[in-house]
């Protein structure tokens, strides 16, 4: 039984609070009166579960004996899991926000908070941002005590750790570091770990919010962590030794630390066999490389290099941009503007008439451009076809930032053709190559080097073939299975 110590606890009335909370119309005062003392319950009435309030509450200190209602046999036997002594205001208004209900003993000018809070959230529901077609088609909801529901579930490990931090001064944010204790880096917990700690912000908004907060560059336009929805996909990662970040009021995780390659693994990788996954990996790539570049060739081939293109396609080019008034650049800055535009309705218009906007918007569109003469058929090809590559990332943001990608390395093509690319594919290695993740290489295992961790990077081979975990990670349990082959016994005298 739980003994409260309420000595130095600091007095709290039904006045002060309401003081405190400016007059808020939705604080309710329910009082029970006894012969020797005076029980209020302190609440408001739209963040409290009712009936909860009522039957756990309510109809159980109105059964009780006149004798009974006093702070320490209540604070000790009421039928409530979550019971608190406050010793500031800012605390108990805190709680009451919260879903707490304040019960006041007023002869003997002492309280306790317990928990009545109404739980809203959506059912658990096939994920939205990232689609799979094998494996779980479970996503992560808004409730923190769900998600970390589901992570138990799927990870049975009594080495299982999850720590809470609590974020933001003015709206406090309940997040939860999640790792394997006997696998993951102890110096990226205790890492991950102060940088919450010393986070000085009034509130976190979305997990989102808080990954940029982390971030080792913020001015990079590179996502530095992995956010999944997934919760296979987190689970996967926590069980190579990473670091999972979960905030409560957001369905999205955060996973550290990542490198580059990260965003271009899929879940659906595990479940097909290893020649698929391997083919589709590298095919991911292939796509992020063309989204980038594939636009800024045609500008500089067209305009500087056309001795480049084969003497009958570029005749083919010719004869269509016979009419066509504008620059290659130009052309191409437009069509690129234009491709982002119809992305950006689709995406915030509603999901029916999204898909009608982006499908009719790009067929009629395009057909109407080059009637106009104002663009070749042959560019809509190539910004089509860089369009797809960039949506080929399972990343979101990753896909958002090799689109944004594109427009400087155009403007570097029609500035100075092919040396412009250069110039621009050495400033971006340079920055990939500055770039770090929790205090890890964003481009492990190509930098450092690292031969035995290609194989998690770039493509995947049987499951024998990974015994041990990617030492990028740095795990302290670096083995993962255990793979014994039974020798064949000649059988043929069966």
């Amino acid at each position: 039984m739980k003994k409260f110590d309420s000595s130095d606890q600091t007095i709290f009335n039904y006045d002060e609070i309401v003081k405190k909370l400016n007059n808020s119309p939705d604080l309710k005062l329910r009082e029970l009166n006894s012969k020797d003392n005076t029980l209020q319950i302190i609440f408001l009435n739209n963040l409290v579960e009712t009936e909860y309030l009522n039957t756990h509450i309510i109809e159980y200190l109105t059964q009780l004996p006149s004798q009974q209602i006093h702070f320490q046999y209540i604070s000790e036997n009421i039928p409530i899991e979550e019971v608190k002594v406050a010793k500031e205001i800012n605390e108990v208004t805190s709680l009451l926000i919260k879903g707490y209900a304040y019960l006041f003993f007023s002869s003997e000018q002492k309280g306790i908070l317990v928990n009545t809070a109404e739980t809203t959230e959506r059912a658990l529901e096939k994920a939205e941002t990232e689609s799979l077609v094998y494996g779980p088609k479970l996503s992560f909801t808004e409730s923190l005590s769900t998600n970390i529901k589901i992570v138990r579930r799927n990870i049975n490990d009594h080495n299982l750790c999850t720590e809470e931090v609590v974020v933001g001064n003015r709206v406090k944010q309940k997040v939860r570091i999640v790792y394997i204790k006997d696998v993951a880096n102890s110096e990226d917990v205790e890492t991950i770990r102060q940088r919450l700690n010393e986070i000085e912000i009034d509130d976190i908004m979305d997990s989102s919010v808080l990954a940029q907060i982390l971030d080792d560059n913020s001015y990079s336009f590179f996502p530095q962590y992995v956010m999944t929805e997934l919760p296979d996909r987190f689970v996967y990662s926590i069980t190579k030794g990473k670091i999972g970040i979960l905030v409560d009021r957001s369905p999205i995780s955060i996973i550290c630390p990542s490198t580059f390659f990260s965003f271009f693994e899929s879940t659906e990788d595990i479940y097909l066999r290893w020649f698929l996954s391997s083919t589709l990996r590298l095919l991911r790539i292939f796509a992020m490389i063309s989204s980038i570049f594939f636009s800024a060739f045609y500008v500089a081939a067209v305009t500087y290099q056309y001795e480049l293109i084969p003497s009958s396609l570029l005749l083919n080019i010719g004869q269509s941009r016979a009419k066509v008034p504008f620059p290659p650049l130009l052309e191409t800055l437009i069509l690129e503007f234009m491709m982002e535009l119809l992305r950006e309705a689709g995406a915030r218009l509603p999901s029916k008439v999204g898909q009608t906007m982006g499908i009719v918007g790009g067929i009629v569109l395009g057909q109407a451009v080059v009637q106009a003469g104002l663009t070749s058929n042959i560019l809509i090809i190539i910004i089509s076809l860089s369009a797809l590559g960039s949506f080929a990332s399972p990343s979101y943001e990753m896909g958002t930032a090799l689109r944004i990608l594109r427009f400087p390395m155009i403007l570097l093509a029609g500035a100075w053709g092919f040396n412009g690319i250069m110039i621009g594919v050495c400033i971006l290695l340079i920055h990939l190559l500055k770039l770090t993740s929790l205090g890890r290489p964003f481009l492990s295992p190509l930098y450092p080097l690292r031969i035995e961790d290609l194989k998690y990077a770039f493509f995947r081979l049987p499951q024998h073939f990974y015994r041990n975990r990617a030492t990028s990670n740095r795990p302290i349990d670096k083995q993962r299975l255990s793979w014994k082959t039974s020798n064949k016994e000649d059988l043929d005298d069966i």
